[in-house]
């Protein structure tokens, strides 16, 4: 059934209400094109696309490449989006806050990926880049898709087990990782690939200091600075871990010294480049670790 018209039915007095019409509104058969999904970014989108199928429109709010989440402002168009939609999708943790602004007071369903992640002792906010998490993710979009439109519920369920499959794809790698090359020592430019480098069991050598100063977007202390540098420049570790969208002097330095010793440099970012869905970026990150590191 659609659910917009099944909303119209229900506001129509019964006495303009035709036998027509109450058909209609109480039919089984009507698709559910009318259900929509907001996401916060074009990572939890295209997640909740792969899950929800052709028939519900998925938005992001933020696919520019250069935007940040932790700054962003909705407008009102975002905002009135957020407010239509049967179901927000948002990373939480801190993280796209615009999203938790929106919502707030609001009775609207929602999915947190943040609330999903199995350890939660670890409060790394980037957890997209944990399989383990999308998964549950998956799952919970399933759920919430199903209980909206329980004439399709199995399709939900259905996209989202045919997800999680292709998912052990990107497991495989890291595991791979793991096993032939345990424990190596890398840096990040900030504690993006957090979940990533767990799963291959690589160690991060990165001064807490200097990676929460970048995220914050701070000037990390002169010693902080220094430490990492020394990293890089004493060749103590087999790869530099680089997000591409927060750059500035500091780590484009780090980035200049990487390149001079010769240590391995892995892109990474936080929005989906043009063109991929989740698997295939993420495939493609874990498959540039597995290079840098052999």
């Amino acid at each position: 059934m659609n659910i917009r018209f099944a909303r119209i039915c229900a506001g129509l007095t019964a006495g303009v209400v035709t036998a027509v019409v109450l058909t209609a509104c109480g039919s089984d058969t009507d698709d559910q094109d009318g259900l929509s999904v907001v996401a916060s970014t074009n990572v939890w989108g295209s997640i909740a696309t792969a899950i929800a199928g052709p028939d519900v429109e998925v938005t992001s709010i933020i696919s520019d490449p250069a935007a940040d989440p932790h700054s962003f402002e909705t407008t009102a168009s975002d905002t009135a989006k957020i407010s239509d939609a049967d179901l927000v999708v948002f990373n939480g943790g801190h993280y796209d806050e615009f999203i938790e602004k929106a919502i707030s007071g609001k009775d609207k369903r929602t999915v947190e990926a943040f609330e999903e992640r199995p350890d939660k002792s670890d409060e790394n906010e980037h957890v997209w880049y944990d399989v383990t998490t999308v998964a549950a993710v998956a799952d919970r979009i399933a759920a919430e898709l199903g209980e909206i439109d329980a004439t399709n519920a199995g399709g939900y369920t259905d996209r989202a087990v045919a997800f999680k499959n292709q998912l052990m794809g990107i497991s495989a790698i890291t595991g791979t990782i793991a096993t032939q090359h345990p424990n190596t020592p890398v840096a990040q430019s900030e504690p993006l690939a957090h979940y990533l480098l767990l799963a291959a069991t690589a160690q991060d050598k990165t001064p807490h200091d200097f990676q929460e100063a970048i995220e914050q977007e701070t000037d990390p202390s002169p010693a902080a600075v220094a430490t990492t540098r020394d990293l890089i420049t004493g060749k103590q570790v087999k790869a530099l871990i680089y997000n591409t969208q927060t750059q500035d002097k500091i780590t484009q330095d780090l980035r200049a010294a990487a390149e001079n010793a010769g240590i391995a440099i892995v892109e990474l970012t936080e929005t989906l480049p043009e063109g991929v869905d989740y698997v295939q970026w993420q495939t493609a990150n874990a498959e540039a670790l597995a290079a840098a590191l052999n």
